[in-house]
């Protein structure tokens, strides 16, 4: 029975891969006039969407960018939309269809999105058949991913012509065993995989056998933001997230207590939204901190509400490269951060655009954040800091590096890509390769 479940694969797959060779047959060519993102939740909030936004809006310059959302769960967008760029909803679940197959097709589970995928329990079999057929639909132009299950089912289900890009939003070592398994094996099958970290990109290197064409970091830009430089005299220190555990904003919460106890004329702004919000607020009471950490809730204006901060806090354990922490560089706000070993961790220059806070222990965060507030020059020097280190990230620096991702990728696709040649290197220098593991080639690859 095996061998013949066996033959029964193989004959499947050989006729997926005939049925490619036919529709390639009277496909267009490759291009990159089109660029069509997918995201689970487009009108949601969150670093990802915030930032797919501003890549979007960036692109649509000189493409046609379509942002292809797998759920609408929201009539309007949370964050503000360039109007060039075009929406698309894969499975309304405002307004859903009274179709009988979808009726039926959405309370069966995924079969296309690993269980091990967080946003596993969002996607069913109506949004897998949704999916597939958008996927599939395409037969030229650029396809990008924003999260592993989504990337995957790119890598297994897009045409040969259509570039695909897998972009990660999260780190590596942070996926279920199961699910770094099926990223070794399939995510080969991408054109590009684009990582926010350098330590991310060094992971992907090191842990996939066989790689995508392309294995590149292209970090997140600094968002458009309303209002101005922060004035650093507000007795405020903000923190910006989902509220989820992750966020680690109970953490926070309890080393607020210590700072309260010292500085009472300060508070403590959390915002955003989340399962977690009900035991924080429960939390703020029982510490006896009602009028000294707030949550307000979420805020489409982040910039107007860091502008009335003059600390950014960052409590989260783990991130893969934190929005928020741009957003409040960009704001002139002085940082404090844990530490964390991708992000914040490649992002932020201990003392000089912000604290990181090691080990990251709730004694040790409450200890920076008190350090700021009492130590006024620190606090402006560590500002001053962060907006320099901004202006790095800045949206057409940061767009600059997609314009060449394109380009090359379109380039490998037409037969007109030539590797750079590698820049002579001076005899006397070192040949170690520092601390980002061995020197990257043209493509993105260490050497051989």
């Amino acid at each position: 029975m095996r061998a013949l479940a066996r033959k029964g694969k193989s004959a499947m797959r050989r006729l997926y891969r005939g049925y490619n060779r036919r529709k390639m047959l009277n496909a267009p060519p490759p291009s990159t006039r089109k660029v069509s993102i997918l995201l689970l939740h487009a009108y949601g909030m969150g670093g990802t969407i915030r930032t797919v936004f501003n890549l979007a809006s960036y692109l649509a310059k000189e493409h046609d960018v379509e942002i292809v959302s797998i759920l609408k769960e929201a009539e309007e967008p949370f964050f503000p939309v360039d109007p060039r760029v075009k929406f698309r909803f894969l499975d309304d679940r405002i307004n859903p269809s009274s179709d009988p197959l979808r009726a039926m097709l959405s309370k069966m589970p995924s079969r296309i999105i690993p269980k091990e995928e967080s946003a596993y329990h969002r996607f069913n079999l109506w949004t897998d058949l949704k999916l597939a057929r958008y996927i599939r639909s395409l037969d030229t132009g650029v396809l990008m991913a924003t999260r592993p299950g989504l990337n995957l089912a790119v890598a297994q289900l897009a045409l040969p012509n259509v570039i695909t890009i897998g972009q990660e939003h999260v780190a590596l070592r942070t996926q279920a065993e199961p699910m770094q398994e099926l990223i070794k094996w399939r995510y080969r099958r991408l054109d590009a995989l684009v990582t926010l970290t350098k330590a991310d990109l060094r992971d992907y290197r090191e842990t996939l056998p066989k790689k995508p064409k392309k294995l590149a970091r292209i970090p997140n830009a600094v968002p458009p933001m309303t209002g101005g430089i922060s004035k650093l005299d507000a007795k405020v220190a903000i923190a910006v997230g989902r509220m989820t555990r992750i966020k680690g904003f109970h953490r926070l919460i309890t080393a607020w207590e210590t700072v309260a106890a010292a500085h009472p004329d300060w508070t403590l702004r959390i915002f955003g939204a989340g399962p977690q919000e009900e035991n924080l607020a429960q939390q703020i009471v029982e510490a006896g901190l009602q009028g000294k950490v707030e949550l307000p809730g979420p805020t489409s204006d982040v910039g107007a509400e860091l502008e009335k901060a003059s600390i950014f806090v960052l409590s989260s354990r783990h991130e893969g490269f934190p929005m928020t922490i741009l957003e409040a560089m960009g704001k002139g706000l002085a940082i404090v951060s844990f530490n964390s070993p991708h992000g914040p961790k490649e992002m932020i220059t201990d003392e000089v655009d912000g604290l990181l806070v090691k080990p990251r222990t709730n004694a040790n965060l409450a200890s920076s954040i008190i350090r700021v507030i009492e130590d006024e020059q620190l606090r402006r020097d560590l500002a001053a800091g962060a907006l320099e280190t901004a202006l790095t990230y800045d949206v057409d620096a940061v767009g600059e590096k997609w314009d060449a991702l394109l380009a090359e990728l379109l380039a490998r696709r037409n037969g007109t890509y030539v590797r750079p040649q590698p820049a002579a290197t001076d005899a006397s220098a070192s040949p170690a390769s520092g601390p980002d593991g061995p020197p990257a080639t043209s493509d993105g690859q260490a050497p051989a």
